[in-house]
């Protein structure tokens, strides 16, 4: 195929893919988006998004490999350099919440005011977001939010996401070189050398991320889990699996239950477990009172203390769903944790393991890897690195 085929085919894949999408869109909603569009589309908070996923997963691509090989290598290289320092300003300084009160806009003045930083400093950050599709301006320096800066709001569980990222993840991101030459722990997996921990040490917190999160932002960061719901598509395993034919689910590490309280609403038969340690389980009750009273007081839900390192969940119930779990962790950690789901198994007992995989190829002539279409995956296993020194893993 000749470079110029390569390319009208790359249309082609953007064009279908588009078209794909639209149609969805519209099947959902009635309508497509806007990126002026002040309001979520029904189908941006649909449960089941495999379909629409499956097809973004190659307009991206497609979009984005045509993008690169025609752009000079040089244009491509610098566009995404300063994305996270601007996304950081914007959720440290809830500037979504603040614009909540603004549909028509507040000019950049006026903003800063509120924020307590220079206006034209502000104007810089808050344009550039806007040249990505995050926030509008309305006119010269007045801006709104918009479909996608509400994601950022501090009620929104991807606001959370994104806040950890952009505090915690680029903390890690810039000692990564550092640790790669680090002569005592270059080689190392041990998660208290994982990249962001290596930063952490500099300022005199040590330990793991884990401990970093419970002396610090431990209910923000079970917050930040429930939004892989909507970022990884996660609730669709609600539809796809058969859970109609099983009575009793243990969420092993479940947390607040980003899983399993999505599970109750959806699966009334269940009787669930949310297995997790005594800090994760107070905010579990809390949530769960409040979400999903129902479950508890028809006995649909226990709550019960787990070390999964060393100790074995309750035993034998049908499913024992470990949703990122083992990417959290290295190999002997990860071992440790499935040999001890695998003593509390009976020979009728299942085990989920829900997380990314490396499988699958695209359609050509795009990468083999989908490209930018699979980007997320790959910068959770780098995330997973900068986090734990851990890895996601293929099947």
């Amino acid at each position: 195929m000749s470079n110029r085929a390569k390319l009208e085919s790359l249309l082609t894949l953007v064009n279908s893919t588009a078209q794909e999408a639209i149609a969805m869109y519209e099947k959902a909603g009635g309508d497509a988006p806007s990126i002026d569009s002040t309001g979520f589309h029904p189908l941006d908070e649909a449960a089941d998004q495999v379909a629409l996923k499956r097809t973004i997963r190659i307009l991206e691509g497609a979009c984005a490999q045509l993008c690169t090989t025609l752009a000079p290598p040089s244009h491509t290289a610098i566009n995404v350099t300063y994305d996270y320092a601007c996304i950081r300003v914007a959720v440290r300084e809830n500037i979504t919440d603040i614009l909540a009160d603004y549909p028509k806009g507040i000019h950049v003045d006026e903003l800063s005011k509120i924020i307590k930083v220079d206006s034209k400093k502000l104007a810089r950050i808050m344009r550039l977001l806007a040249t990505r599709g995050c926030y509008s301006e309305l006119e010269m320096d007045t801006f709104a939010n918009n479909r996608l800066s509400l994601v950022l709001h501090s009620e929104n569980p991807v606001g959370h996401m994104i806040k950890l990222h952009a505090e915690g993840c680029t903390k890690g991101l810039s000692v990564v070189y550092e640790t790669l030459k680090d002569a005592e722990i270059g080689y190392s997996n041990d998660p208290v050398h994982a990249p962001i921990m290596f930063a952490n040490n500099k300022e005199g917190i040590t330990g793991t991320f884990f401990d970093w999160m419970r002396q610090d932002v431990m209910q923000s960061y079970h917050r930040s889990m429930t939004a892989l719901n909507s970022i990884m598509g996660s609730l669709a395993v609600l539809t796809h699996f058969p859970f109609e034919k099983y009575s009793t689910v243990v969420d092993v590490g479940g947390g607040i239950g980003a899983f399993s309280l999505p599970l109750a609403k959806t699966h009334k038969h269940i009787k669930i477990t949310v297995h997790d340690l005594p800090e994760a389980l107070v905010q579990a009750r809390e949530v769960w009172a409040k979400n999903c009273p129902e479950a508890i007081e028809e006995n649909r839900v226990e709550f019960a203390e787990l070390n999964f390192f060393t100790q074995v969940p309750v035993k034998g119930k049908d499913i024992y769903y470990l949703r990122n779990i083992i990417h959290d962790w290295p190999d002997r950690e990860s071992t440790l944790i499935l040999r001890n789901v695998r003593q509390a198994l009976e020979p009728h007992s299942r085990v989920l393991i829900r997380k990314f995989s490396f499988v699958g190829a695209a359609p050509e002539p795009m990468l083999s890897n989908f490209g930018v279409g699979n980007m997320r995956m790959y910068q959770r296993d780098m995330a997973m690195f900068v986090f734990h020194n851990a890895k996601e893993r293929t099947l």
